[in-house]
């Protein structure tokens, strides 16, 4: 057997595309769907019959199935690749989102015979990058914009009008926190307050 060849039958195929860990669609030239895997059945918890034709639209969020209409059927009369993320009710109600990526079908004779998808349930990586973004925008937005500073002792006026010492303020505002050291600057000041508060010990 050469390499070329196939190494499952045609009835394995089948099998093969039932038990796959991916949903998996299949619509003909009207863009009207005809095959839902196994898998896609068991997610949504619906017969063939009911997502046949345009009956699977019936489970995407009202919010999202506008735009997944519109990308699907412009790519489909353009015979163009998709992919897009969407919400899909899965079977005990709860809306997960999926990364559906569609492509055209051609037979032997180069002629256009529909489209054929696999879907992903991608809903952690949505969650992951919705709370990322809100924690970089909480940090953003916690010291943004002025904040009054006394210009003597440096504290900070918190948001319930009490003077608070800077460390404080950022401490509790903000994951960062403070490394005590000295500057080139204070450094000999520093050290000449110490100086004297010695000598003042060993004098005294």
């Amino acid at each position: 057997m050469s390499s070329t060849e196939p190494i499952l039958q045609p009835g394995e195929y089948a099998v093969l595309v039932e038990q796959a860990p991916i949903l998996i669609w299949r619509a003909g030239t009207d863009a009207l769907c005809d095959y839902f895997n196994s898998r896609w059945l068991d997610f949504t918890g619906r017969t063939l019959a009911q997502e046949l034709g345009n009956g699977w639209a019936e489970g995407v969020h009202p919010e999202d199935l506008q735009r997944c209409l519109d990308l699907y059927l412009d790519h489909f009369g353009r015979h163009a690749p998709f992919e897009m993320e969407y919400r899909l009710r899965r079977h005990d109600g709860a809306w997960r989102w999926i990364s559906d990526r569609g492509t055209p079908m051609f037979g032997a004779d180069g002629a256009f015979a529909g489209f054929i998808g696999s879907c992903t349930d991608i809903t952690d990586r949505v969650e992951a990058q919705e709370a990322l973004a809100a924690a970089q925008a909480t940090r953003i937005r916690t010291l943004q914009g002025l904040l009054p500073i006394c210009m003597c002792c440096k504290k900070i006026k918190n948001d319930q009008g009490y003077w608070e010492v800077l460390e404080k303020y950022v401490r509790d505002n903000s994951e960062a926190d403070f490394s005590h050291g000295l500057c080139p600057e204070c450094f000999p000041t520093y050290v000449a307050r110490l100086q004297e508060e010695a000598d003042r010990l060993l004098g005294g």
